[in-house]
């Protein structure tokens, strides 16, 4: 396609970049950008540039923060017993959305995957041994870690590594319940899930 100008194909050729963005979705954001009044169209560059300049991670968690401590570990309120361990940020934001969890993260920035060339030493896996052993017998001891990995088959390789390394540590063990979705017909699901859904079975209240 040719471009009446050289700036709107620089900035569309960026713009195409995003995930999920096409060519032509980014010429339609690009000319709506465009029409936008300059100073807003400003402020959202300015907003990405500090993103990406001045984030910084949690040093207890690794989630995104602005801060040394992000503001699920500085908030005193949640429940220092529960660590829920998730593979990044995105996982943190779903369960939060739930509002049905009030316990702390840790955030693996990633799961083993051997094909990638991922291992257990380019995890957060030491960092979260290391912060369990460090209250142990205090009252900020972790009782219980929840691994809230995808139920795939390097999320299952990682959470298998992972209760390897933490067993010894003496913490109860859970992970996420996997099964049939609420409104789901059964015929629909597939073997796996099904066959999940059945082992994991609960009690009938």
């Amino acid at each position: 396609m040719n471009y009446p100008s050289k700036l709107i194909e620089n900035a569309i050729e960026e713009i195409a970049k995003l995930p999920g963005i096409g060519k032509k979705s980014a010429l339609r954001m690009a000319l709506h950008l465009l029409k936008r009044d300059e100073k807003q169209t400003l402020r959202l560059a300015e907003a990405l540039t500090a993103m990406r300049t001045q984030i910084r991670y949690c040093q207890q968690c690794h989630n995104i923060a602005d801060a040394d401590l992000c503001g699920i570990c500085a908030n005193t309120k949640r429940d220092v017993s529960l660590l829920c361990v998730v593979e990044d940020t995105r996982d943190v934001l779903a369960i939060e959305n739930t509002a049905q969890y009030r316990g702390l993260y840790h955030v693996l920035g990633g799961i083993i995957s051997p094909l990638e060339g991922i291992g257990p030493a380019d995890l957060k896996i030491d960092s979260l041994v290391q912060r369990i052993e460090a209250h142990l017998g205090t009252t900020q001891a972790v009782q219980e870690v929840i691994l809230g990995l995808s139920p795939t088959m390097e999320g299952d390789t990682t959470a298998f590594y992972l209760t390897k390394r933490l067993k010894p540590l003496g913490v109860k063990i859970s992970t996420i319940a996997r099964g049939i979705p609420i409104g789901g017909d059964l015929e629909y699901a597939d073997e796996i899930t099904l066959g999940r859904s059945i082992i994991g079975r609960v009690a009938y209240d």
